[in-house]
């Protein structure tokens, strides 16, 4: 199989990148490497993959030719780029996001029409998209009603996929992931912030009263449910939770992350974030039926490994 990466350098997709090239498949990743967070950390997501069957692009995906590359000899593209967070989408910076995930999109769906190979597109949604939702587990018939700016922007090109699955037959699959943590996530996100503050011994800052409930999604289920995405023979413009089923407070998490350090943890805590939602819980039935994927690493499993992760990534810090 021949497939087409976005985003390749994050986290999402660096892993999926990684367990596709493991598998023996040929890899074309794209990344513009934006300052977003560390380009160094992307970097060394990228030295990772260096290896034969792997091809690096590094570009905005609004000025590549996307036709030349999305040639006809691709199978599958996982499309996981986008300007990722809440905080930052506010204000003049929305214009970012925009570009990065509603005209990048739609440019990589248009040259995807052209690619008479291509069996799936997958693209990565968020949970964002449902905002404070009407019902939990939430499912993927409860109506989208996004908190935040970045949330709009998702939901956007999530239509996006729809419309073309709908007006030109394009094989698309949305997955909206569920807070995605593990080994690797980026250094904004919560729990490397807690498990790294941890091993430092710093003061670890929690946004609201930490009462908030998430369902956190560990990120090898993550790329498990992408691979079964872009193998799968489903209905274009097919939409499906991908969810960790944790459903645990913040401060429980909390409580786990102190109970694998061994010594009580500092915490701060500051007012609640402009868009951030009291509760996420997504439904995983119709990912089950479609693609036989269930999680399979539990809260307390996924924060031990992604607490030995942040010692190992600070030792001598």
């Amino acid at each position: 199989m021949r497939a087409v990466i976005t985003g390749v350098a994050g986290f999402v997709g660096s892993n999926l990148a990684e367990e596709l090239l493991s598998q023996g498949h040929e890899v074309v990743g794209i990344d513009s490497i934006t300052d977003y967070y560390s380009p160094e950390l992307k970097r060394a997501n990228l030295a990772r993959l260096s290896r034969p069957g792997f091809t690096f692009l590094e570009s905005d995906l609004n000025d590549l030719n996307l036709i030349e590359v999305l040639d006809d000899s691709v199978d599958v593209v996982y499309h996981q780029a986008g300007q990722p967070g809440v905080r930052k989408s506010w204000g003049s910076d929305f214009d970012e996001y925009v570009h990065a995930n509603i005209s990048a999109t739609q440019k990589l769906l248009e040259a995807a029409v052209h690619c008479r190979g291509l069996s799936r597109l997958v693209y990565a949604s968020s949970s964002s998209v449902y905002g404070n939702a009407e019902t939990y587990p939430t499912s993927e018939q409860d109506r989208p009603q996004p908190m935040s700016p970045y949330g709009v922007t998702k939901l956007a090109a999530e239509h996006l996929c729809s419309l073309y699955a709908e007006n030109f037959g394009l094989p698309t699959t949305s997955l909206r992931y569920f807070t995605v943590y593990g080994p690797g996530q980026r250094p904004d996100m919560a729990f490397t912030r807690f498990t790294t503050a941890a091993v430092r011994g710093e003061p670890i800052t929690v946004f609201g009263s930490g009462e908030q409930l998430r369902d956190f999604t560990f990120i090898d289920d993550v790329v498990r449910a992408n691979i079964a995405a872009g193998a799968a023979d489903v209905k274009p413009g097919t939409v499906l939770n991908v969810a960790g089923g944790s459903n645990v407070s913040v401060n429980e998490a909390l409580s786990i992350i102190e109970e694998l350090h061994g010594s009580s943890l500092e915490v701060r805590r500051e007012g609640t974030v402009r868009g951030d939602v009291f509760r996420t819980g997504g439904s995983t039935d119709a990912i089950r039926a479609n693609l036989g994927w269930e999680p399979q690493v539990g809260i307390a499993e996924g924060l031990r490994r992604h607490y030995e992760w942040a010692c190992a990534t600070n030792a001598g810090n």
